[in-house]
């Protein structure tokens, strides 16, 4: 049995992670764990916001943190309920470090973690990709799915590959974590530069290694920029894929100056992205 686990804002809980969760779950037989991150130096409300008002300053900061913890509990009992009525079985996790600390902690003894991709940990709404998913894409101690603001069921599996070894391993990764998924129709998307031929790079080596997981995948190799062809092709597609790639693992200055497919994918298309790095 496989070990899931599904970060959670406790005082903005995603139910998206939470059907993502649970539908992947039920499907793989995994164990869940739902892990909340209370992160004591996170609130709801702003310092700055309390100090102003007329009143007894301890007693509504009292009032605000009891706001707070109540909020929290009743995340965390949506979450447990929604589990019992899947009859899966899980644990919940109150996490109360530092919340991209505790999360990276986690991974390390998980076999997927599942987030919602405009998780911030903080009282403000960010671009795409946050802070804070950034930072643990570039750290995750296990491979990760991004999930998109709505649930919606999976029934296409997007292969993105790109000739290195990273997009390999993120193949055997998914094929390895998620066998369940295998019945869902496969295709192989790769992006050649203008210039050149439409050649699959390692033809024979790829299909030989493809056959083995996905025998029935189809390939599709295109010309251009690859971030622009990929995102169109999907924009194009009448299914609800799942996007599957690696290559996001890069030091930090690298990443100032060029972002990652994963970070493109995140702003162009609102699909769950399983990501996986080799180290």
């Amino acid at each position: 049995m496989k070990k899931i686990i599904a970060a959670f804002d406790g005082l903005k809980y995603s139910r998206s992670t939470q059907e993502h969760a649970i539908h992947l779950a039920r499907q793989t037989h995994a164990h869940l764990v739902g892990v909340f991150l209370e992160d004591p130096t996170y609130t709801s409300y702003r310092l700055y916001d309390v100090i102003p008002q007329v009143g007894d300053f301890d007693d509504l900061l009292e009032k605000k943190d009891a706001a707070d913890k109540a909020l929290r509990k009743n995340s965390s009992k949506e979450f447990e309920t929604a589990c019992q009525h899947a009859g899966l079985e899980f644990t919940v996790h109150h996490d109360k470090n530092i919340a991209i600390q505790g999360l990276k902690h986690e991974s390390i003894y998980a076999d997927l973690l599942l987030i919602d991709g405009r998780e911030t940990l903080s009282h403000y709404t960010e671009k795409l990709p946050t802070r804070f998913i950034r930072d643990l894409l570039g750290d995750a101690q296990c491979p990760v799915l991004i999930v998109p603001p709505r649930y919606k069921p999976v029934d296409k599996i997007v292969l993105l590959y790109d000739g290195e070894p990273s997009s390999v391993h993120a193949i055997k990764m998914f094929s390895y974590l998620l066998p369940q998924l295998k019945h869902l129709p496969a295709e192989v998307i790769s992006v050649n530069p203008a210039s050149t031929t439409l050649h699959l790079r390692d033809n024979k080596l790829m299909k030989e290694f493809m056959k083995r997981h996905y025998p029935h995948a189809k390939y599709t190799v295109l010309k251009g920029i690859a971030e622009e062809e990929i995102v169109l092709h999907l924009k194009q597609s009448a299914e609800q894929s799942l996007v599957v790639l690696g290559a996001y693992r890069r030091g930090a200055v690298s990443r100032w100056f060029r972002e990652s497919m994963a970070d493109y994918l995140m702003r162009q298309v609102k699909l769950p992205l399983f990501i996986a790095h080799n180290k």
